[in-house]
């Protein structure tokens, strides 16, 4: 081979050389440029997606949008936006004020112990009750069960005062109350479940509509900040109050929760 034929084959593959490392210089940026491409696409999906999360996190829930909705308030109730709740004869002087939260145990002692008491002192004309109904036990262990039977009550309200006072005692008794820790006043189903053994409610297709639609949900939110906003020091359920004044059987502040208990302290309030 001549010098010259060999000069000739190292320049051509020298060059053959150059073209290949270039065409792997170009597929290398071209694979660059698409690993960057899709780490911006991922970032940015990623960034929405937490941004999607933020503002969803930072959304009111239902429950806590309802706060300034318009007010559709059950009949047989009065004062701003129908969350004044006052049963009973309108020949009896005083008034006692009944504050519970639906999920409340103890509530649901206090009604299957002395709830039978109060509505006869209530029929027979010894006094009115007023009821204010809590929420704050949702808060406690993130449920809507307080809210949601607290709507259900403004359902059986618009049917009645005593559909609501024997809707209020079903919830409250021992075969229907669940569990504090259970939330299942949350289904509508439910609570119309517990409404059909009271006679007024069973099979009231208005009250079960006003149920499931949430007729009285934003009454239900006024309502418990009704209770939040309370100038009778209560802070807690059951409590009672009559003349100004909590009634309590005991130095530690509980609410009576015996009839002899409630007779005694009710008697008291009654003559003073």
């Amino acid at each position: 081979m001549s010098k010259r034929n060999s000069q000739t084959a190292k320049t051509a593959a020298r060059e053959r050389l150059r073209q290949e490392r270039e065409r792997q210089a170009k597929r290398d940026k071209a694979r660059r440029q698409v690993v960057v491409a899709a780490s911006v696409v991922a970032v940015l999906a990623a960034a929405g997606g937490i941004g999607y999360a933020v503002v969803q996190m930072n959304k009111p829930g239902y429950w806590e949008g309802l706060k300034d909705a318009k007010v559709t308030a059950p009949a047989n109730t009065t004062g701003d936006k129908g969350t004044t709740v006052v049963i009973g004869k309108a020949g009896a002087k005083k008034t006692l004020k009944l504050y519970e939260d639906s999920r409340c145990p103890v509530c649901a002692q206090f009604e299957q112990t002395v709830g039978a008491t109060v509505k006869k002192d209530v029929d027979d004309g010894k006094f009115k009750i007023q009821y204010i109904g809590a929420t704050f036990i949702d808060n406690h262990d993130n449920g809507v069960g307080s809210k949601n039977a607290l709507s259900a009550l403004g359902a059986a309200l618009n049917v009645g005062p005593e559909a609501f006072l024997e809707y209020k005692s079903a919830l409250y008794s021992a075969k229907w109350h669940p569990d504090e820790q259970t939330d299942k006043f949350k289904d509508d189903s439910y609570l119309i479940k517990v409404a059909d053994t009271v006679p007024a409610l069973k099979g009231n297709s208005k009250f079960q509509s006003a149920v499931r639609n949430g007729t009285y949900d934003a009454w239900a939110m006024a309502m418990s900040k009704t209770f939040d906003d309370n100038k009778d020091g209560v802070a807690g359920t059951p409590s009672l109050v009559m003349n100004g004044k909590k009634l309590t059987a005991d130095a530690q502040g509980n609410a009576p929760m015996t009839v002899e208990q409630f007779n005694t302290v009710v008697g008291a309030a009654l003559k003073g």
